[in-house]
């Protein structure tokens, strides 16, 4: 049983955690935070769990073999860092980290810990639907270029209407809606076909200073793929690959929980609605490389989900660097 902690009380975690145990692969036994009534929260239910407000001790904890980090972005960096260092592996929400030198921070930390593994939590490239569009794509003759949409309107954007400033729309925190949900579309698209030849975002910008939604273009030579995201307004727009005569079609570009293709109007399914927590796939392929890490299709699947990783950040990077968004690298205390 993987021995499982926890950084990060916002209802994610929560969500996680109910993934985890689903998979039958991970037991909770610590909870970090810096207030102990926001830990037993997050411990409320799932027996013998050790709460601990001190970082150091909880990183120093012999009841943990992995560490879920779902703090607010800016300090996902320093924690994955200070994790690597005590020898843990981790999983880290998206994104992982905000800058290309951060990512290259934690390779050179990983290097020097090579027992400690590192992954991403983009549920949306573990879904099964995921892998059969990508499939489905191998044996495709070129595509004609596609459109992912992932937007959801946050109940915390009405806080930025009365004229208060949360974490998830606050720069300093590294908020903003290419960080929070872009990172999704942008896994889907590099998941797919590679990193772009040449990209381009156009955020609106909101009043405290992020981007609450935006249109990124990346294109790849022969098509362009379109990104459509937003924290300040809802869609119901499927994401869709264009084929000829065929569309390949998936739910939210967050989600990926179906897939289609039609075809004049006729309807096949790729992959039926996955209607379980939909975190319980990657927590599962985390999983299987934590308990058999020395497999060759293990090791050859993380090496793999690292540097498709790698390339996430470097698209995400480029794109804030396309539309002068600039990203803190430590949170500044008042």
């Amino acid at each position: 049983m993987i021995k499982l902690g926890t950084i990060g009380t916002n209802w994610i975690t929560e969500r996680m955690i109910e993934a985890a145990h689903a998979t039958g692969d991970y037991l909770l036994t610590a909870v970090y935070s810096r207030h102990e009534a926001s830990g037993e929260k997050i411990a409320n239910g799932h027996g013998d769990v050790t709460i601990y407000t001190d970082l150091d001790r909880f990183l120093s904890a012999d009841d943990v073999d992995v560490i879920y980090i779902a703090s607010p972005n800016v300090l996902h960096h320093s924690q994955i860092i200070q994790a690597i260092q005590h020898d843990k592996n981790v999983i880290v929400e998206k994104p992982a980290v905000l800058t290309q030198y951060q990512f290259q921070n934690i390779l050179d930390e990983l290097a020097l810990h090579p027992q400690a593994h590192f992954f991403e939590a983009a549920r949306n490239v573990h879904m099964p639907a995921f892998q059969v569009v990508a499939d489905y794509l191998n044996d495709v003759d070129g595509i004609d270029g596609a459109d992912f949409t992932f937007s959801q309107y946050s109940s915390r954007y009405d806080k930025v209407l009365n004229g208060e400033t949360p974490n998830v729309f606050n720069p300093q925190f590294g908020g903003g809606a290419l960080a929070d949900l872009g990172v999704y579309p942008v896994y889907d698209a590099v998941g797919l076909f590679g990193v772009p030849e040449r990209l381009a975002y156009y955020p609106t910008m909101i009043s405290t200073g992020v981007d609450g939604k935006g249109t990124a273009v990346l294109n790849y030579g022969d098509f362009d793929v379109t990104l459509n995201f937003s924290k300040i307004s809802a869609s119901t727009h499927n994401s869709e690959i264009y084929h000829g005569r065929e569309i390949i079609t998936f739910d939210s570009a967050g989600e990926v929980t179906e897939a289609s293709i039609i075809r004049e109007n006729q309807r096949q399914i790729l992959s039926p609605l996955y209607g379980k927590n939909p975190m319980i796939p990657e927590m599962s392929d985390f999983a299987r490389v934590l308990n058999d890490p020395d497999n060759e299709q293990n090791q050859a699947d993380y090496h793999r989900w690292l540097e498709q990783m790698q390339n996430v950040n470097l698209v995400l990077s480029r794109l804030a660097n396309f539309a002068g968004i600039e990203y803190p690298t430590k949170l500044e205390e008042d």
